[in-house]
Formats: C-alpha cells, sequence, structure tokens
C-alpha cells in the first residue's frame, strides 16, 4: 500500500531519489552523510525503492554505501518492509530481473517470507516471469513451500495464472501432487480455470487426473461445471475417470455438473461414457434431474434422445420430497411464484412419456393454468377401450393407444381433483374436454357439494341429472336451498331428447373416441350438430381465483405441500 501521497514528509530524500531512478542525486546524499536505512512510515528504506523501481545503478549505490556501514550490507539487503518485503521480493514483484541478480550476489536471501507467506519466487510466478523463475530455481528456492492462507504452492499459482512455460519448468523439480488446504491440486486448478495448456503439460509429466478434492471433485467433475470443454476432452484422453463419485453427501458424476450447468456438447460427450447405472439405478441420481432443475432444455432433450428415461428414480431422499421424479423436481421449482410458468423441461418429459404420479398431478392442477392441463392432455390421453380389435377401438391411432393413461396415472388424477375440487373451473374443462369419463367424477359424493357453483352447472350437462344417485340428489337440494347452487333453468327439469342421445352416442363410442377423434366429424351432419354431439356448445365456467375460493373439500385441498 502506498502512502507516498499522504504523507509525503515522511520519505527520506534518498529514498525519493532511488523511487525517481535519479541517481546524481542519490549519490550527492550518500556523501552528505544521509542514512541510507531511513525508513518512511511503510516501513520502507532507499534500496526498497530502488528495487521496486528497478534500477540496478542506484542499487549498488546504496549497498556499496551499507556495505560501510556499522549495520553492514547483508543486514540492508535484508531489511524488510512493514509488510514483510524484502528488496527481493519487491524486485521479484515486478520483473527486474537485473536488480535480482544483483540483490542474490549481494547474499539476499531467496526464500524470505512476507508477512503473507509469499515468496520471491512466488511472486515471479505470479507475475510471469520465466526468467526469474528459472534463476530462482537454481538459486535453490523452495519450489514445495506453501506461500499463501490456502496454502497454494508455486506450482497451484502457474496452474491459476495459465504460465504454461513456468508449470513445464516447475514440474521437473516440484512434487505434482501438492495439496492446498481443499485438497487441491495443481491439475485440479488448471481444469476449474481452463488453462489447457497448463493442463496438458501437468497430464504428460504424470500428474494424477482423478485426484479428488476434499469434497471429492474431481478435475474432469471441475472442467464439467466450467465449462471447459478443451480441458474435458483432455482429461478424458489421459484417463480420467467419468464414473468416479464427486460428492461425499450424493452420488455426483461429472455428467451431472455438466447438465446443471448447461453444458450441451460437454454433456453429451460425458453421457456417452457414463454408466447408464445412474439413470434407474438404486442409490443413483439420473442427469435428468440436473437438468430439469435448471430448466437446461437443450440438455434435457439430449439425454432424453440419448436413451435416459424420463422417470428416473425416487432422489427425495437426496433433493427433498419434491423430487420423486425428474418430472415433480421440475414442476415443483417455482410453482407458487406468481411468475411461474410452465417450464420447457417439464414440457420435453412429458412429451416424452414422464410418469404422472400423483405429486406430479398435484403440481399440475395447482398451477391453476388450463394451458399447462391441455397441454399434458394433448400428450397423454385418457383410457379408452381395452380391446384394440374392438368395433370402437379403430378409431384411435397407434400413437393415442400408446401414450394412454395407466391405471396408476389415472387414479393418481382422481385423487388430486377430489383433493382440489375447490379449483374445478381450471381443471374441470381440460379434463371433460379430452375424455374424462363423468362417472368417475361422480365415485366422491362430496365433489358436487365442494364444487363451485358454476363448476355444478358445467358438470351437469355432461350427465344425466335426473337419474343421480339419492344421495347426489341430495346435496344439490340442500346446495340449493343454501343458494350455494344456483341451478340453470334447463338443469331443473327432465333432459331433453337430443342431450339423451348424445349421452348414448358418447356411451356407444366412449368418452376419449368422442372428444379426441374426428369421428362425429365424419358424420354427414351439420357442424353445429357436430359440436353439440361433442358437448361443445356448453359454455366454460369462470376460473375463480385462488384467494376467492370458499369452499374446502373434506380431504383438504391447496398447492402440495398442504396435500
Amino acid at each position: 500500500m502506498d502512502f507516498t501521497e499522504c504523507y509525503g514528509d515522511t520519505v527520506s530524500s534518498l529514498a525519493v531519489a532511488a523511487r525517481d531512478r535519479n541517481v546524481r542525486l542519490l549519490r550527492s546524499l550518500i556523501r552528505r552523510g544521509c542514512d541510507v536505512d531511513s525508513r518512511d512510515n511503510r516501513g520502507w528504506n532507499a534500496l526498497h525503492e530502488a528495487a521496486a523501481a528497478g534500477h540496478a545503478v542506484c542499487a549498488r549505490d546504496l549497498l556499496k554505501a551499507a556495505a560501510g556501514s556499522s549495520q553492514g550490507c547483508r543486514a540492508y539487503v535484508l531489511s524488510l518492509t512493514h509488510e514483510g518485503e524484502s528488496a527481493l521480493y519487491l524486485a521479484a514483484r515486478r520483473g527486474h530481473l537485473v536488480v535480482v541478480k544483483l540483490l542474490l550476489k549481494a547474499h539476499a536471501d531467496v526464500n524470505q517470507q512476507t508477512n503473507d507467506l509469499s515468496s520471491p519466487l512466488y511472486a515471479a510466478v505470479d507475475g510471469g516471469y520465466t526468467e526469474l523463475v528459472e534463476l530462482f530455481v537454481r538459486k535453490g528456492a523452495e519450489v514445495n513451500g506453501t506461500h499463501t492462507a490456502s496454502s497454494w504452492t508455486c506450482l497451484h499459482q502457474a496452474a491459476y495464472k495459465g504460465h504454461g512455460d513456468i508449470v513445464r519448468i516447475l514440474v521437473g523439480v516440484c512434487r505434482l501432487e501438492v495439496y492446498d488446504d481443499h485438497r487441491i491440486t495443481p491439475l485440479f486448478v488448471a481444469a476449474q480455470y481452463g488453462r489447457r495448456h497448463c493442463l496438458q503439460v501437468l497430464a504428460d509429466a504424470g500428474a494424477s487426473v482423478n485426484a479428488q478434492a476434499a469434497d471429492l471433485a474431481t478435475p474432469l467433475l471441475i472442467a464439467a461445471q466450467e465449462g471447459h470443454r478443451g480441458c474435458v476432452e483432455l482429461l478424458l484422453d489421459h484417463g480420467a475417470d467419468p464414473n468416479l463419485s464427486c460428492s461425499d453427501s450424493w452420488p455426483q458424476l461429472p455428467v451431472h455438473a455438466a447438465a446443471e450447468f448447461g453444458h450441451e456438447a460437454i454433456l453429451a460427450r460425458l453421457a456417452a461414457l457414463t454408466d447408464r447405472s445412474c439413470d434407474r439405478g438404486e442409490g443413483r441420481v439420473s442427469p435428468l434431474y440436473s437438468a430439469a432443475k435448471n430448466d437446461h432444455g437443450c440438455c434435457v432433450a439430449l439425454l432424453l434422445s440419448a436413451g435416459f428415461s424420463p422417470d428416473g428414480q425416487d432422489c427425495s431422499s437426496y433433493f427433498g420430497s419434491a423430487c420423486t421424479s425428474p418430472l415433480c423436481c421440475t414442476l415443483a421449482t417455482g410453482n407458487g411464484d406468481p411468475t411461474w410458468t410452465f417450464s420447457d423441461s417439464a414440457r420435453l418429459l412429458i412429451a416424452a412419456g414422464a410418469t404422472l404420479t400423483g405429486e406430479a398431478w398435484a403440481w399440475i392442477l395447482a398451477a391453476c393454468d388450463s394451458d399447462v392441463l391441455q397441454y399434458v392432455l394433448r400428450h397423454r390421453s385418457f383410457p379408452g377401450p381395452e380391446r384394440p380389435s374392438g368395433v370402437m377401438s379403430h378409431h384411435l391411432s397407434p400413437e393415442q393407444w400408446s401414450r394412454r393413461l395407466s391405471p396408476e396415472e389415472l387414479s393418481g388424477l382422481m385423487c388430486k381433483v377430489f383433493d382440489m375440487v375447490c379449483h374445478a373451473s381450471y381443471w374441470l374443462p381440460s379434463l371433460l374436454g379430452a375424455g374424462l369419463e363423468p362417472s368417475l367424477l361422480l365415485a366422491e359424493p362430496n365433489v358436487l357439494e365442494d364444487m363451485d357453483s358454476e363448476g355444478v352447472n358445467y358438470f351437469l350437462e355432461f350427465v344425466n341429472w335426473s337419474t343421480l344417485s339419492p344421495p347426489l340428489k341430495d346435496i344439490l337440494d340442500r346446495q340449493k336451498e343454501l343458494i350455494t347452487w344456483g341451478p340453470l333453468i334447463n338443469l331443473e327439469g327432465v333432459p331433453s331428447l337430443t342431450h339423451l342421445c348424445r349421452l348414448r352416442v358418447r356411451e356407444q363410442l366412449g368418452s376419449v373416441v368422442l372428444m379426441q377423434t374426428d369421428v362425429v366429424r365424419q358424420l354427414d351432419v351439420p357442424r353445429e350438430l357436430q359440436m353439440y354431439l361433442q358437448f361443445k356448445n356448453i359454455p366454460p365456467p369462470t376460473c375463480v381465483t385462488m384467494a376467492t375460493c370458499t369452499h374446502t373439500s373434506r380431504r383438504g385441498h391447496g398447492r402440495p405441500d398442504a396435500l
């Protein structure tokens, strides 16, 4: 730290002359008997100034003057500033080779350390002064000493700064497997900061490419995390193990780091080399979690195209209760935030056939966004006729058959639907429009009691309300008395013959075939009648907000964390 501007009066005239390289003035002051070791507020004397300025003539004159003093030249050349800096250190830090040679000839200590544990060699390495490094090594400088609070060696610093020529010098004299206080090696540092040339030198010299830090991170992991593709390729070429576990808290691999930080090219390389047991294996973690949690859609797409399962495995023990699958993990991320949007990763996983568990349905329904639900239902359909060769089944394409919800998925949906009846205005039109059989909703007697008035009216348009079971009719009568349900005029009478006919058509075709195929549009009847047969003449209910919803299901409702 330079205080000369603030405290100019504390600097000796001799020091000023040395700093300014004014040889004539410096010699004049020496002849007049000025003290060569006069210190300023930083503890600097004239020799420190001359060394820092890189003026060999001034330094030589000062050393000659000190030799004739009672202190002697040796003590003078070893004198330190308040920060423990010697003249040799100051000259090395600025790359003044001639001054360094002069000071070494005057018996300066090549290993004298500063207060912060630096040394002349470390300073030369830091500055990238190759000739100085070679000189200090020849003069016997300690090459394996630690010189920072983090216990870095000169080789660590050379790798960090990317000084490849200096690394090449040091690998011939240093221990390659030296560690800082996190057990990080110089090769690890080179990989972390993308110093490919230094990495090449270290790896060629035999430094371990699989040396693990205290937290088990490897050079390959850190290079993948930081996106240094060239370093990743070099490490793999030198035998780096992509299947070496890199964390003591969960089974992390380099492929996870590439997926987490969205480095697509590196991910593609590592995915091809990673043991596929991480895909679905028990006690392992699919890299889809890392990509999906951070919504790196390109990485999700890459992993899916490489054959990774969209379901992964249950990783809630590692990442929390929401992470029962990659889909649940990405749905949970940010859901509940007013700015939440349906992520690209979620869309890709659903399109790839990710299993829609009860937890996934909970997040989807809790989003209260019909566009989200409609996207899901465009890629997954409700079960249709059971016999592929049946009279009704020929209207379903092979793709429609392949993406039908499994019984477990349908059961999970219905469970969450009953829990979230209060928000039926959001999900009811989409589910019925996609072919959900209305009778499934009537399996829960309280479904009509907890649904808002508009939702009840909309639902009744899809059934024969005159044949509802006595318990359901009692619920409607009670709701009507409490004025919590205002029936439409047509719902208070006998269903029309046309309505009964379209219910019969749906019964014969099945809800999925009726709502999801063009079978009705093939009929030679007016467009209005086609729409009527598909229940498209019924206006959807107005969506209520979360804040205005007042009904409470007996099972509880709300966001998944309240279920």
